[in-house]
C-alpha cells in the first residue's frame, strides 16, 4: 500500500512528500524534473522520472508500487502563461489528468487528492467565497483545472472510488525546519519575488495594478502556508480512508492582505526598503479573492498552525537565504 504523488519533487509537493514519510507513510514520487529537484524529497524517496501523461509508465508505477491513493499536484501553474500558451495547459493539466484518472481506474486505486486552485472561481464580488458559489474562471489556468475537477467527479460516480478536489488559494512560504521550499528559477509567486528582491537577487520588482477596488487598489489574495496546506492533504486522506464522504474544500485562512501589504511585511521582517515600481494589470488576474474556509474546517477537521503573514514571510525568507547558499 503506497501513495502516489506526482510533481512531489516540486514546491507543493516536496512539502507533501516530507509530510507523509514524516508520519510513516510509503511514498512513491512521480515527476519530469521540469519545475522540481530530486534534492528537494526525502532522502531515500523513491521517484519515477517521466510525465502523467505517460500511462504506461503510471499503470507501471501504480502496479508495481501497489498505489492505494493518488495525490496529484504535477500541473502548470503561471495564470500568464497560460493567457499565452492555453493549449500547453489544457495538455499538462486536463489531458495529462485524465490519463492519471483511467490509470488510476485501471490500478484500482481507492482514494484520489487533487490540486484544484481559487482560479476556478474568477471575479467575484463575494467575500469570503464558498465552494458551492458559482465558477466562472478568467484564464486557461483556471479553466483547465475545473476540467479535471468536472472529470473526477464523473469518473469517481461511474467507478466507485474517492476523491478530495482542494482548491489552494495563495500558497507561500517554506518548511519551519528549512528542509524545502520554493525553489524554481524566475517563480512568480508575489512573496516569493519580494523575497528575492530583498536579499538583492532581483533589482526591483513591480506591483501588477494600482487601480483595482480594492482599499489601497492593489490585488487582495488570502496566502496559506505551505506546511499548512500540506496538512489540508494529509487530514483529506485520513478523511477518505476512515470512509468519509468525497468533496470540495478550499483551502485559505478567510482572511486577505494587498500586494502593497505583503510587500511592506517583506521589508519589515527583512529590514530592507527594496524597489518596487508599478505596471499595468495582468490579464486573469481578479481583484480580490478570498476563502470561505468553513468547510474544511469542520468536515476534515483541519487546524491550521501557521496563519500569520509575518511567519510565512520569515520562513520563504530563510528558505531563500538557505536557497543562495546552495547555489553559490
Amino acid at each position: 500500500m503506497a501513495i502516489l504523488v506526482t510533481g512531489g519533487a516540486g514546491y507543493i509537493g516536496s512539502h507533501m512528500v516530507y509530510a507523509l514519510t514524516d508520519a510513516g507513510e510509503d511514498v512513491v514520487v512521480l515527476d519530469n524534473l521540469s519545475t522540481g529537484f530530486e534534492w528537494a524529497m526525502p532522502k531515500g524517496t523513491r521517484l519515477a522520472v517521466g510525465d502523467t501523461g505517460d500511462p504506461q509508465l503510471v499503470s507501471k508505477v501504480i502496479a508495481e508500487n501497489n498505489v492505494t491513493d493518488i495525490i496529484h499536484f504535477a500541473a502548470s501553474i503561471v495564470v500568464p502563461d497560460s493567457v499565452a500558451d492555453p493549449l500547453g495547459y489544457y495538455r499538462n493539466n486536463t489531458v495529462n489528468s485524465r490519463n492519471m484518472l483511467e490509470c488510476a481506474v485501471k490500478g484500482g486505486v481507492k482514494n484520489f487528492i487533487f490540486s484544484s486552485t481559487a482560479a476556478v472561481y474568477g471575479d467575484t464580488d463575494k467575500v469570503p467565497i464558498a465552494e458551492d458559489d458559482p465558477v466562472r474562471p478568467m484564464s486557461p489556468y483556471g479553466s483547465s483545472k475545473l476540467m479535471t475537477e468536472i472529470m473526477l467527479r464523473d469518473a469517481a460516480a461511474a467507478h466507485g472510488f474517492s476523491y478530495v478536489i482542494l482548491r489552494y488559494f495563495n500558497v507561500a512560504g517554506a518548511d519551519p525546519k528549512g528542509r524545502t521550499g520554493q525553489s524554481t528559477k524566475g517563480a512568480t509567486h508575489l512573496i516569493k519575488v519580494a523575497v528575492e528582491t530583498a536579499l538583492g537577487r532581483r533589482s526591483k520588482m513591480d506591483v501588477f495594478g494600482t487601480d483595482y477596488a480594492t482599499p489601497d487598489g492593489t490585488c487582495v489574495r488570502d496566502y496559506i502556508h505551505v506546511t499548512d496546506l500540506a496538512l489540508a492533504h494529509s487530514d483529506a486522506l485520513a478523511h477518505l480512508r476512515d470512509g468519509g464522504a468525497s468533496g470540495t474544500f478550499n483551502c485559505g485562512y478567510s482572511h486577505g492582505y494587498s500586494v502593497l501589504e505583503v510587500i511592506n511585511t517583506v521589508k519589515r521582517v527583512s529590514g530592507v526598503n527594496f524597489k518596487v515600481d508599478t505596471a499595468g494589470r495582468r490579464p486573469g488576474d481578479p481583484p480580490q479573492i478570498v476563502a470561505g474556509s468553513q468547510r474544511i474546517r469542520e468536515t476534515l477537521d483541519w487546524q491550521p498552525q501557521y496563519d500569520d503573514l509575518g511567519t510565512i514571510v520569515t520562513h520563504a525568507l530563510a528558505w531563500e537565504k538557505k536557497l543562495m547558499t546552495m547555489r553559490n
